[in-house]
């Protein structure tokens, strides 16, 4: 059932000034463009990384809230170790499960809306076809349990909810971040000369942050509470992404395909976890760029950005 939608800051006349946001996980490559995103729609926003706030410990999250008292709440912090995850999954579910719960709770407590990120982990890519919202998990890893378990959570805690779930997020800020992400991989392969071997029998829908951060304020201002997909525009595999990015990157490499038996993995992952848009196109949100259009964007930026000054 929908719930009530959110009062926007258009709905207000006052402008994003008045609106206090508080950003979990602004560090990474979703949370600085959803940092970016605010501050360009003139919202009040303090941005906190991992070194100014531990999401796992509830004592600090609660003061955390009482010292910002903000209106809502975006948490982009997350365990994305997929395969890490199988060795060490208390650690998966303390992170991306039991501080959802903190979260949740703190935003009901202060009636904050909360808008938290999931993933196309969820489901065990069997469907065929693209995955829409009514679609049941069905979870192959302990990293997808994990981010299930924080779905429940901020379900069960939190009424005024966004629960957004996306797939291989990818954006400018990724060059500098400690995990980096699959277009620099390729790229870093290709300038050293390496050798890369990518699957060509797993499909997913790569999704751009800038691109994303946009359609989410635009569903949080506009649309339900709920559940929403919101994947790239483009349903690929992972050998025919590498290639891609080669291309608008204007560079060649040694790379060639493999399959899921010659590349095995500790985590089980999806084969076809493409996400549906539809739900949130209906309701007005602008369609996701296409693959092509969101690496020019991404190759253009990247070499705009200066390295982080050294901690």
């Amino acid at each position: 059932m929908a719930r009530p939608v959110v009062q926007s800051l258009f709905s207000l006349g006052q402008g994003g000034t008045f609106l206090r946001t508080l950003v979990l996980g602004a560090g990474g490559q979703l949370g600085a463009e959803i940092v970016a995103e605010l501050r360009r729609r003139e919202y009040t926003v303090a941005a906190l990384g991992r070194r100014q706030l531990d999401i796992t410990d509830r004592d600090a999250v609660e003061r955390t809230f009482q010292e910002h008292q903000p209106q809502w709440v975006i948490n982009c912090a997350a365990y994305n170790k997929v395969d890490l995850a199988e060795k060490e999954p208390e650690i998966a579910m303390k992170i991306n499960g039991l501080a959802v719960r903190n979260l949740a709770a703190a935003c009901r407590n202060s009636k904050a809306t909360f808008l938290h990120f999931s993933t196309d982990h969820v489901f065990d890519g069997a469907k065929g076809a693209p995955y829409v919202e009514e679609d049941a998990p069905n979870p192959p890893s302990s990293y997808a349990v994990s981010k299930l378990a924080g779905e429940f959570y901020a379900r069960a805690l939190c009424e005024s909810l966004y629960l957004v779930r996306v797939a291989g997020v990818f954006g400018p800020a990724g060059r500098y971040t400690a995990h980096s992400n699959f277009p620099e991989l390729v790229l870093r392969r290709a300038t050293e000369g390496a050798p890369l071997r990518v699957v060509d029998d797993f499909f997913a829908t790569p999704t751009y942050a800038p691109a994303l951060a946009s359609r989410c304020l635009d569903l949080f201002e506009r649309a339900p509470y709920g559940l929403y997909h919101i994947g790239g525009g483009t349903a690929i595999s992972w050998y025919r992404y590498a290639l891609k990015i080669l291309e608008v990157a204007g560079m060649q490499a040694d790379i060639q395909p493999a399959n899921r038996e010659s590349y095995p993995t500790p985590a089980r992952r999806p084969q076809q976890a493409a996400l549906s848009n539809a739900k949130v196109e209906k309701l007005g949100i602008a369609p996701m760029p296409s693959l092509e259009d969101a690496l020019r964007d991404y190759m253009e930026r990247r070499e705009r950005l200066t390295p982080p000054a050294a901690a």
